[in-house]
C-alpha cells in the first residue's frame, strides 16, 4: 500500500476495517429524558475545564434512545452534561457519556472527543411512566422517571436549547502516554425536525460506582423533566481552545 493510499483511507481506525464510516450522521426518531437538577457548586467548579465556566450549579442528566442513527445502528446513551459559556456563549459541556455500542464509542471518542465508555443504558414507557434506567456491568447506577406527556412543552424554547453549541475536552495521547492532543471541541446539532416535547413531575436519584462517579454531581433538588423526540444531524465540531498551543 502507498503512502497515498493510506493518507486518503486514514479517516478511522482500524486502516482495512473503520470502526465507523464516514459521516455525516443523521439520527432518526431520536427520544430524550432530560432531567435537570441542582448540585454542589464546589463539586462542579471542580469538574468543569477552563475556559469554560459555570452558569450556574445545575446538571442535565440524559437517556437517550437511538433506534435510527447512520452508521452507528440503534443504540441507547446517558450521562450528565453541565450548562456552561464560554466567551459569553451560552451552551452545554458534555461530562460523562455511557453507552452499549462499539462504533459510536469509537467514532465519539476519534472525531468529536465525547467522554464515552460502554455501559447498558436503557429509556422506555412503562405505563404511564417514561423510565430511564443506567447500568454498569451488574450495577444499576441511574434511575430517572417522569410522568408521560403530562404537558407539552414549549417547542421553540426546546428547539432554541438543542440548536445552542456544544463543548468537549478531547484528549487523544501520543506514543509515549503524553497528550498529543488536548483541546476544546465544539459542535452543533443541525437540521432539527422536533416532532414533539413534554414536560411532567420527574425525579432522579444516582449511585456511586469507582468507575462511574456519576454521583459525585448529587442530586440536591429536582428542578424539571423534559421528553423530546426529533430527527437531527450530528455536525462534526471545531477547536476553539487548545491546551497544548504555545503561548
Amino acid at each position: 500500500m502507498k503512502e497515498s493510499d493510506v493518507r486518503s483511507r486514514a479517516f478511522a481506525m482500524p486502516l482495512t476495517s473503520p470502526a465507523y464510516p464516514v459521516g455525516p450522521y443523521r439520527f432518526v426518531n431520536r427520544e430524550y429524558l432530560i432531567i435537570t437538577y441542582r448540585t454542589d457548586p464546589k463539586k462542579l467548579r471542580e469538574l468543569v475545564p477552563e475556559p469554560l465556566r459555570i452558569e450556574e450549579p445545575v446538571v442535565k442528566y440524559e437517556f437517550i434512545r437511538m433506534p435510527d442513527s447512520t452508521g452507528f445502528g440503534d443504540y441507547t446513551e446517558s450521562g450528565q452534561v453541565i450548562p456552561v459559556s464560554l466567551q459569553g456563549r451560552k451552551g452545554g459541556y458534555t461530562h460523562c457519556m455511557f453507552l452499549n455500542d462499539h462504533p459510536p464509542i469509537a467514532g465519539g471518542r476519534e472525531l468529536w472527543g465525547f467522554p464515552k465508555k460502554l455501559a447498558e443504558p436503557k429509556l422506555k414507557a412503562e405505563i404511564d411512566t417514561l423510565v430511564g434506567e443506567l447500568y454498569f456491568g451488574p450495577l444499576r447506577i441511574a434511575i430517572g422517571t417522569m410522568g408521560y406527556k403530562h404537558k407539552e412543552a414549549d417547542l421553540a424554547a426546546v428547539k432554541a436549547s438543542m440548536e445552542a453549541p456544544n463543548f468537549l475536552l478531547k484528549i487523544i495521547p501520543h506514543v509515549d502516554g503524553m497528550p498529543r492532543i488536548c483541546e476544546i471541541v465544539e459542535y452543533h446539532l443541525t437540521e432539527i425536525n422536533l416532532k414533539g416535547a413534554w414536560t411532567g413531575p420527574a425525579e432522579l436519584t444516582l449511585f456511586s460506582h469507582a468507575l462511574a462517579p456519576l454521583a459525585e454531581l448529587p442530586v440536591l433538588e429536582i428542578i424539571s423533566g423534559l421528553h423530546i423526540m426529533a430527527d437531527l444531524t450530528l455536525g462534526l465540531g471545531k477547536v476553539v481552545h487548545d491546551y497544548l498551543a504555545k503561548k
